[in-house]
């Protein structure tokens, strides 16, 4: 009778030995679970940022591209409105009856 106490007492000591390294094991795995979402979270965060900043720099670009395109068109009206000013300056000295001739070629 002494040999099967002994036996259930063994059992009873393995078996409460098993059960805390199983407590322990899924305390463990619940932790690294928790750390694997806190990162999937920070990745998901940085991603937004990310394609925030992305977005933004392309928005700049854009506005970058149209004022260029704003300048070019404006030089492009600016070099006209010279051209003009230039063609009324030789008209001008044309019809001026005290202008030489060589001086309204020259201008």
């Amino acid at each position: 009778m002494e040999v099967v106490l002994i036996i259930v007492a063994a059992l009873a000591v393995l078996l409460i030995f098993w059960m805390l390294v199983r407590k322990q094991r899924e305390r463990r795995l619940e932790g690294r679970r928790e750390q694997a979402g806190e990162l999937r979270q920070e990745a998901h965060s940085r991603g937004l940022e990310a394609d925030q900043q992305k977005a933004q720099a392309e928005e700049r670009a854009a506005r970058a591209r149209r004022e260029a395109a704003a300048a070019e068109h404006q030089a492009a009206r600016a070099e006209s409105a010279r051209a003009e000013a230039e063609q009324h300056q030789r008209e001008a000295a044309e019809v001026d009856p005290d202008t030489e001739p060589s001086d309204a070629q020259t201008r």
